[in-house]
């Protein structure tokens, strides 16, 4: 056969496979489109993992990880993969709003859960509203981030600080005393913290001898404490979080202030009792979430998976926080079919979450007026010696709804506006 026949015969043949290829390419699209839907569906967090609130910090990250497993386990998000991209906001405002802007403007997130600190979750709010992106705020309290600074795209998963100071408040005034004196970090969720407490206590007829505005990652308190006990109150409300909590406690210890005066607080956190020696873990206290609920649905496998990534250690709130940001994004884009912040951030008004969830045995809804998650607080006594399990710190002694602790809508100062 001639150079020239070859060439004809192969060109011919080409030709062939070729046509062959475009009708196989008709037939097999849908394969090509399922290709193209397995993208994954990105997150961003940004949380402090380093500095004051690491410790609480990261448990929301393995929460949220944990949650991202489960989703991906059951088909993903809309049959997508659900990817978690963590940006650490090291606890400085301006250092949250830059990782939040890389999040969305360089890695092409689709939704933001984020940050612990409420000044940052405020600032970072802005940036989510301007780029209208959904946002669940997992972990800062402050009451304007669904008061008078609430935005359409912006949920919240944690308590706020008037729900916190509404759930413990009247006890303590029955059981310890009516003249308080405060110890508050020196920003926004101390402050509106301590605000809520104070205007409880005025309420019921007590009276507020001083309150004393500490600086985060303030590791001497003793000049605090020495003016917080000549003022000679009844009852010392410790609010710092994190290891300033701890710091405080272990020194009011040392002092012996906790024999002289009633020491306790507005909200505890389990990763801070575990921190601090028995002696200071004394007082009534309001966790968001607790891993000891016989008969509750749900929380003793959640225990055990957490237990598994978490050296063995039980969950804390901050756990269930990050576990439940992601099952909140993902559950509602897949029940409306759709990643659109707008279109999802309507649904999430009234949405109320699953059982395996919710993991708590009251209603745990979203209210549609403010974006606040109605979840329950879990209010009781810090144990400096557990009578049976160890890591059993906190006993509970009643747990309180959502509903019952939360302001109405109309008083939460939040007008909702929708972009057209």
């Amino acid at each position: 056969m001639s150079k020239k026949s070859i060439l004809g015969t192969f060109n011919r043949r080409t030709l062939i496979k070729g046509a062959a290829t475009i009708g196989a390419m008709q037939v097999t699209s849908p394969f090509i489109i399922k290709a193209l839907g397995e993208t994954p569906v990105k997150i961003g967090m940004v949380d402090p993992l380093t500095g004051v609130y690491a410790a609480v910090a990261q448990n929301e990250v393995t929460g949220a990880k944990l949650a991202l497993e489960q989703i991906n386990a059951k088909g993903g998000i809309l049959g997508r993969p659900i990817e978690l991209l963590v940006e650490d906001s090291a606890n400085d405002v301006g250092t949250g709003v830059q990782k939040a802007r890389k999040l969305i403007e360089r890695d092409e997130v689709t939704f933001i859960i984020g940050d612990v600190n409420s000044g940052i979750a405020q600032a970072i709010a802005q940036v989510s509203n301007e780029k209208k992106m959904l946002h669940v705020v997992s972990g800062g309290h402050t009451d304007t981030i669904t008061g008078k600074d609430c935005k359409w795209n912006v949920y919240r998963v944690c308590n706020t600080t008037r729900m916190e100071a509404n759930a413990v408040t009247e006890l303590l005034y029955t059981k310890y005393g009516k003249k308080w004196h405060f110890i508050t970090p020196d920003y926004a969720f101390g402050h509106t913290l301590q605000q809520a407490g104070s205007a409880n206590l005025q309420k019921l007829g007590g009276t507020v001898t001083g309150n004393e505005l500490t600086p985060l990652g303030t590791t001497d308190f003793s000049a605090y404490l020495i003016k917080a006990r000549a003022a000679n109150p009844d009852v010392l409300l410790v609010l710092p979080q994190g290891s300033d909590m701890v710091n405080c406690l272990k020194q009011i210890a040392q002092f012996g202030i906790d024999k002289q005066i009633h020491v306790a607080g507005l909200q505890q956190e389990l990763e801070s009792l575990e921190a601090m020696p028995p002696e200071a873990r004394v007082g009534i206290w309001m966790f968001e979430w607790y891993w000891k609920q016989p008969g509750v649905p749900g929380v003793e496998q959640f225990v055990a998976d957490i237990r598994k990534r978490n050296d063995g250690k039980v969950p804390t709130a901050r756990h269930w926080f990050g576990f439940t940001s992601v099952h909140t994004l993902a559950g509602v884009a897949n029940r409306e079919k759709t990643l659109d912040s707008v279109k999802l951030a309507k649904a999430l008004g009234n949405f109320e979450l699953p059982p395996e969830v919710k993991l708590q045995p009251n209603k745990c809804y979203y209210r549609s007026g403010d974006h606040q998650l109605m979840t329950s607080a879990f209010v009781g006594e810090a144990l400096s010696k557990p009578a049976g399990d160890p890591e059993d710190l906190f006993r509970v002694d009643q747990v309180i709804a959502g509903d019952k602790t939360a302001p109405a809508e109309s008083d939460t100062g939040c007008t909702v506006t929708w972009p057209a």
